[in-house]
């Protein structure tokens, strides 16, 4: 059975029993606390689109014990919070495709203006957990004064939603995950800490198949340049880069699969079901990202959890019709 058919199943009961159907926006809630101790996004910003600004940058430190746990539970919350959407990827090998540099392009899905209205606030809350972002705030602010609170965010905003979800996991320290507007930035750090040059970070970088792929690692790609190895971002270090990362929820070596979710996905907060291989003597691998090559595996230096630590979030579990 496909590793996909549950967890659509699973959504599709979970959507209709709470009236979702009829509303496919306006009813989803995040979690109470007691269930899940994760402040919404939201509480970070005051002010209605066209007037929002950002009034709390702070993060939690937790033991890095509970951080692992916390940012597959805290992601799956996001990811329910827009709506439980799933890309079942495409079999695609980038190294048996012709060296032409082109990848192939996503259609790009425009959230509906009721939808952008309720998600701003969101949206502006992970842009407060990356350095510097009040301009790109303000900004978006413009957007919306211009072109009403449907307006498409003008700067993807994939890297404020991963920093966002460090932040609010315990990672609270810049020195341990260099939370910023752009990934490069702490994919380099994770670099360096493989090269030894940097001992407080928490995250360490791999070529994908090097080391085992757990739920709370973080799998990136990039698109400009189209990097297909460690090697070749280590030459340009500190550069700027359009670069992507998501964070792993689920690993299913039998099924050969991994299930990622990250931000600005296609406009959402959206899950991936990538297909894997695992070559002679290497660990599991992600075959692409929509046929980008995934060139870093970014592994956090924290106990492990379940493989299918997914199936057992507070998200899930909240429902019956998700205990698949």
């Amino acid at each position: 059975m496909s590793l996909l058919k549950p967890l659509l199943h699973a959504s599709a009961l979970l959507l209709a029993s709470t009236s979702l159907l009829a509303q496919p926006s306006e009813s989803l809630q995040r979690l109470p606390s007691d269930i899940l101790d994760v402040r919404s996004p939201a509480e970070r910003v005051t002010g209605a689109p066209g007037t929002m600004r950002i009034t709390d940058r702070s993060c939690r430190s937790l033991p890095l014990d509970d951080v692992r746990r916390r940012i597959v539970d805290t992601a799956t919350q996001e990811w329910a919070y827009f709506g439980f959407s799933v890309d079942e990827q495409t079999r695609i090998d980038p190294a048996s495709q012709p060296a032409t540099g082109q990848v192939p392009r996503r259609a790009f899905s425009r959230m509906s203006a009721g939808d952008s209205a309720r998600l701003a606030s969101s949206i502006a809350g992970y842009w407060a957990a990356a350095p510097d972002s009040d301009w790109i705030v303000q900004r978006q602010n413009d957007n919306w004064n211009a072109e009403g609170v449907g307006a498409r965010w003008r700067h993807a905003w994939s890297a404020a939603f991963i920093s966002w979800v460090m932040c609010e996991s315990g990672l609270g320290e810049s020195t341990q995950f260099r939370r910023a507007i752009a990934h490069h930035t702490y994919i380099d750090q994770a670099i360096r800490a493989r090269d030894g040059r940097d001992t407080a970070s928490v995250f360490t970088a791999y070529d994908p198949g090097e080391t085992v792929i757990e739920p709370g690692d973080l799998l990136c790609r990039g698109s400009r340049p189209n990097y297909r190895n460690l090697a070749e971002r280590r030459t340009q270090l500190g550069d700027g880069a359009r670069t992507h990362c998501d964070i792993v929820v689920k690993v299913d070596p039998e099924a050969q699969k991994i299930m990622v979710i990250g931000g600005n996905v296609r406009g959402s907060v959206r899950m991936k079901v990538m297909h894997a291989v695992q070559d002679e003597g290497k660990a599991l691998r992600p075959l692409s990202d929509n046929g980008r090559v995934l060139f870093a595996h970014l592994k956090l230096e924290a106990p492990p959890i379940a493989l299918n630590a997914l199936d057992h979030t507070p998200t899930v579990q909240a429902f019956p019709a998700a205990a698949y």
